[in-house]
């Protein structure tokens, strides 16, 4: 979870493409430029041990927004999901997530 967030925030495109389920993942993918992506909360975790197929992330992400229409100040924001992953070949793939 934590290196997909890095990910995004640094716009490796290829890091998410990888990290990212081939039943789920987008056709074409591009990391939002005007979003500067500012903190990551993990709220909990289900399995995801070494032992288990399956885990589950909830998480908070908080970016700020380019706002052009606002005298070019940012406008903050949330990401609140529950994320589901997934052991695919000994490595955690994302799978998808409902936003809350």
């Amino acid at each position: 979870m934590r290196s997909r967030y890095t990910a995004f925030a640094t716009g490796d495109v290829d890091h998410l493409v990888r990290t990212w389920h081939p039943r789920t993942r987008p056709d074409e993918l591009v990391v939002d430029a005007s979003m500067t992506w500012t903190g990551l909360t993990v709220l909990r975790t289900e399995a995801g041990g070494p032992d288990d197929s399956e885990g589950v992330v909830e998480f908070v992400a908080r970016f700020e927004e380019a706002s052009a229409g606002r005298g070019g100040r940012a406008t903050a924001g949330r990401l609140h999901e529950v994320s589901r992953f997934a052991r695919r070949a000994g490595r955690w793939v994302y799978v998808d997530g409902d936003q809350r």
